[in-house]
């Protein structure tokens, strides 16, 4: 069996620290914002200016003008607090946000992450991955470990354009969490369903 998104996302949660600050990227990261356990005090931000994002909203908690930087409805926790995208990117590039969780096209065993682009494929935009990558103290990658055609993420070398390089501090997807390690991926914890696949250069 693999794991669930839920799964992965409660993987992910191990990682973080009581008290510290994430940024959660969209598509599967924005999973680990309903996960939240309320005694890590976590404080999601957001780098359209929100630091203490909540859950999604119920139907009558629901505000148009409350949104997430992936254009989604958000709730905020208390003692959240709302700034402009210079004081944002400020908190990001000055190396105040401890952890990103971002998706991933491919992540390679140096590290590098590519997430932006597939060359030939409409580009609509990087957002602020380059800036997380890079402005973060640990980069976390949550994403499905295989391509539509079967092929692994997980690769020796990456082969579309870069988002970042040597970026990468753990890989969690619904085969395991894979720790990049210089010529190979190293296991930290593997799904049952993934004994006897072709994962990529894991060891």
């Amino acid at each position: 069996m693999s794991w669930t998104k839920e799964q992965m996302a409660d993987e992910v949660i191990k990682l973080f620290i009581k008290n510290c600050s994430v940024n959660l990227g969209i598509g599967l990261p924005s999973i680990v914002a309903e996960r939240l356990p309320p005694d890590l005090n976590i404080m999601v931000h957001s780098e359209n200016g929100i630091l203490g994002v909540g859950e999604r909203p119920t139907e009558n908690e629901v505000s148009p003008t409350l949104i997430n930087a992936g254009k989604e409805t958000v709730t905020i926790i208390k003692g959240a607090s709302y700034f402009d995208s210079s004081l944002s990117f400020g908190m990001i590039r000055g190396g105040h946000i401890d952890f990103s969780v971002l998706g991933g096209m491919e992540v390679d065993v140096a590290g590098n992450l590519a997430n932006w682009m597939i060359p030939g494929k409409k580009v609509t935009g990087m957002g602020g991955a380059m800036d997380l990558v890079n402005g973060s103290k640990n980069v976390i990658v949550m994403m499905n470990h295989f391509t539509k055609k079967g092929i692994p993420k997980l690769k020796d070398h990456c082969e579309l354009p870069l988002t970042g390089a040597a970026v990468v501090n753990m890989v969690v997807t619904e085969m395991g969490m894979f720790s990049p390690d210089k010529n190979k991926f190293k296991i930290i914890k593997l799904a049952e369903g993934a004994k006897n696949l072709d994962l990529g250069p894991v060891e």
